[in-house]
């Protein structure tokens, strides 16, 4: 069971994956544990969660995050080159923001590319993608893709904030578009859309 709701000033897409057959449950991202965000959770029966699946350190993205475990369980999961974001405002850039309040919190697994997380009885796959943050990455679980503020509907994420990097970010992109089969992405903000259209649409891309 797939379920989504799009929350905070700046659209975050939040994701919840649960498995019927074994109970596991997991989040994928949270700006703000708002009573939209805990609704999602009650009306699909999910009391606890297994993962807390962070696709990057942005404010934007995980200033829910400590509310959203101490209400629910879940270890946080974030890619160790933006573990810092999550207690650091500086480097989750919420000090820019000064109606916004991170509360700050640590992680529980560190990621690396190419990592495994057990779930539903199958396994979480984590791919690396550098460019809009160091920590960047992809979450890949059946035919599902989470893929942060990587890949959007025929665009890419920003590169012009505190560890972006153009360069990085199109060698991640390229080596999205060298993924086999067919999947369903999920993106950070915006509308969902598919592997295989973007590698036959999006500009980015398709970039050599």
């Amino acid at each position: 069971m797939l379920r989504s709701i799009t929350l905070g000033t700046y659209g975050t897409n939040c994701y919840l994956l649960a498995d019927e057959a074994t109970g596991d449950a997991l989040a994928v991202d949270c700006p703000v544990f708002s009573a939209e965000y805990r609704a999602m959770l009650q009306k699909a029966g999910v009391t606890r969660l297994k993962y807390i699946l962070l696709t990057h350190g942005h404010f934007d993205h995980v200033c829910g995050v400590k509310e959203l475990k101490d209400a629910f369980g879940g270890e946080i999961c974030i890619h160790s080159a933006d573990a810092e974001c999550l207690f650091d405002p500086e480097q989750s850039i919420a000090s820019e923001f000064p109606e916004i309040t991170q509360i700050p919190c640590r992680a529980d697994i560190l990621l690396e590319d190419g990592d495994t997380l057990p779930f539903g009885g199958d396994a979480i796959r984590v791919m690396h993608v550098p460019g809009h943050t160091k920590g960047s990455v992809c979450y890949f679980y059946k035919d599902l893709m989470f893929s942060g503020d990587t890949l959007f509907y025929l665009s890419m994420g920003r590169t012009d904030l505190p560890g972006g990097s153009t360069k990085q970010l199109f060698a991640s992109l390229r080596a999205i578009g060298q993924i086999p089969g067919q999947y369903r992405i999920l993106p950070g903000h915006g509308d969902l859309t598919d592997l295989a259209f973007e590698k036959a649409y999006n500009r980015y891309l398709r970039a050599k």
